[in-house]
């Protein structure tokens, strides 16, 4: 089939074979737009002769040209290549991959503005979340780092810090009085349960007593100079076997081991593994003092040094802040020393109130026994023992008051004792600081003496010259010791101070509960004795059946006197 008009082939070389042949509606199309018939046959030419195929192809070549000029995205067909008059211009772009990208952001862009409610952002503040192709909003940061705790605990580093700092949980208990009239003493059974990996076992139990509590209190001062070691109880001569007196006792060395093995300087001790742990303490303890010094001032870094620690002349505090805490803490034991005796006060007055509420009971309870009339014998001896209830609540509130408050109270005051302590090593050190720098001086004029002198004692020099370098060293020592145990202290005061707002807040909250306990406690019994007295009606509320002996059975007499009295009666009536 040959498209063009003069019958040329599509390359205009080669003179066609066949004549096209047009219907009259094609003349009619052809006769109207003319040019762009032509231009359809110039796009539309083949050098096959396909004839069905070729008017309808000039046909769909008029909308194609329509949208190629009016859609910027280009052909949507391979025929509309060369069609209309921006074809070449259109043909000439090449980045169509980026127009295929561009298209599919505009068309998952509307997503998320879709599920977006309310008004639009008029400052455009959203518009980089609404570029990204992902669609939805990143999670937030905190939402994004929740996997890491998760991969955290699968990691041997929790089991690594729990085994820097082990746990501690002891129990002073099972109190026993051993040993004839001249040698008696307590023995507490010492339950220890840790995580430290120091010890043999988890779980072990020793038995010590009282003094085995103070060696161990004096071993760790003189190991940790500036550290504030928990005291234990003070000694008592008179008493010291009275129940609530060891009980007392027992409570405030439990809680001393506690606080030791709580601190991170004092737990790592090796005098503590030996108190807890070993079986054969006293042999333990025979043997380190051989191989080591009477633990005191002169043990440890002190004793290192070689230096007279004792005496010199009067420390006047150069700090102003270890001034200031010094008159701070000769207030505060000042105030707990008042308390405790206003303590001791109110412990007595309960003391004496349950004496008081016994012998009140006592009475009641005799006047009860030769009352005739039960219906008054029944009340007084119901009310002997409400009495006895009561002073049974009074013993226990005051041995409650020692045991919550006034613990923490004389726990605080010997663990001032204790921070004083601590301030004297502190001067110590100091002192011997200072008698090192003497000491260096004196060297010094010496190895100048020598100087001037010339050569001729050489071998002298060199022996001056090494006690000049060794006093210097210990100068050195001194020194930092001075600065390390200062430091050491601050961190010690401010851990005193959280731990005593920590204990003193407990012990008052423990110590109002119990208060409160008890007076319910109170008040419930009393409320249901002025029960039983308004029930006036029935009169066996407070009747007791008498308890009759074997030889009495028969006369049915009873072991009181209001029995007998009323057997007498009925005798007589009969």
């Amino acid at each position: 089939m040959d498209l063009g008009e003069a019958g040329d082939s599509p390359w205009g070389d080669v003179p066609s074979q066949s004549t096209p042949t047009f219907g009259p509606e094609d003349s009619t199309i052809k006769a109207q737009h003319p040019e762009s018939s032509q231009q359809s046959q110039s796009s539309l030419k083949s050098p096959t002769g396909r004839g069905s195929r070729g008017p309808i192809r000039r046909l769909v070549a008029q909308p194609t040209k329509l949208e190629a000029a009016d859609d910027p995205l280009g052909p949507l067909g391979p025929l509309g290549a060369n069609n209309g008059p921006g074809a070449d211009s259109q043909a000439d772009e090449p980045p169509a991959p980026p127009q295929k990208e561009q298209m599919v952001i505009r068309t998952t862009m509307p997503l998320p503005a879709q599920r977006r409610a309310g008004p639009a952002d008029p400052h455009r503040i959203d518009d980089e979340d609404l570029d990204r192709p992902t669609g939805p909003r990143a999670p937030p940061p905190v939402q994004a780092a929740q996997p890491s705790p998760i991969r955290a605990a699968g990691q041997p580093s929790v089991s690594l810090e729990q085994a820097a700092k082990p746990s501690f949980y002891i129990t002073v208990g099972d109190p026993i009085k051993v040993g004839d009239l001249t040698s008696s003493h307590i023995v507490y059974s010492v339950r220890t349960k840790t995580t430290s990996k120091g010890y043999k076992q988890p779980e072990f139990e020793v038995k010590r007593r009282y003094r085995d509590f103070l060696w161990l209190y004096t071993t760790m001062h003189g190991n940790n100079p500036g550290v504030v070691v928990p005291p234990p109880p003070e000694k008592q001569a008179l008493n010291r076997f009275e129940t609530n007196f060891v009980e007392s006792r027992r409570a405030a060395l439990e809680k001393m081991l506690n606080k030791i093995a709580a601190h991170p300087t004092l737990q790592h001790d090796p005098d503590l593994k030996l108190f807890l742990e070993s079986e054969s303490f006293n042999i333990d303890v025979k043997h380190k003092e051989r191989r080591e010094p009477i633990p005191g001032e002169s043990k440890g870094v002190l004793g290192s040094l070689g230096i007279n620690v004792g005496g010199g002349s009067k420390f006047v505090e150069q700090d102003d802040w270890f001034h200031d805490r010094r008159v701070y803490l000769d207030a505060l034991e000042n105030q707990l020393k008042a308390l405790m005796k206003s303590m001791d006060t109110m412990v007595n007055q309960r003391k004496a109130m349950a004496e008081a509420a016994g012998d009140f009971s006592a009475s009641l309870h005799a006047l009860s026994t030769v009352e005739l009339s039960p219906t008054l014998s029944g009340p007084l001896d119901a009310l002997s023992d409400l009495q006895l209830t009561i002073r049974d609540i009074y013993d226990r509130q005051a041995q409650q008051d020692v045991l919550t408050f006034g613990i923490t109270i004389d726990e605080y005051v010997r663990l001032i004792g204790s921070v004083k302590q601590a301030f004297s090593q502190r001067q110590k050190a100091f002192h011997s600081w200072h008698s090192a720098e003497s000491e260096l001086q004196k060297r010094k004029s010496a190895q100048d003496k020598l100087l001037r002198q010339g050569k001729s004692q050489q071998d002298r020099l060199n022996q001056v010259s090494a006690e000049v370098a060794d006093a210097e060293r210990k100068v050195h020592q001194a020194r930092l010791l001075f600065d390390d145990m200062g430091r050491l202290m601050r961190a010690e005061l401010d851990r005193f101070e959280k731990e005593k707002v920590e204990d003193f807040k407990s012990s008052v909250e423990t110590f109002l509960e119990s208060a409160v306990e008890a007076q319910k406690e109170l008040i419930e019994k009393w409320e249901t004795f002025l029960m039983q007295l308004d029930a006036e009606d029935d009169e066996t509320v407070f009747y007791r059946p008498p308890v009759y002996q074997g030889s009495d059975k028969a006369v049915g007499r009873g072991d009181t006197a209001v029995d007998r009295a009323r057997a007498t009666i009925d005798e007589d009536s009969d």
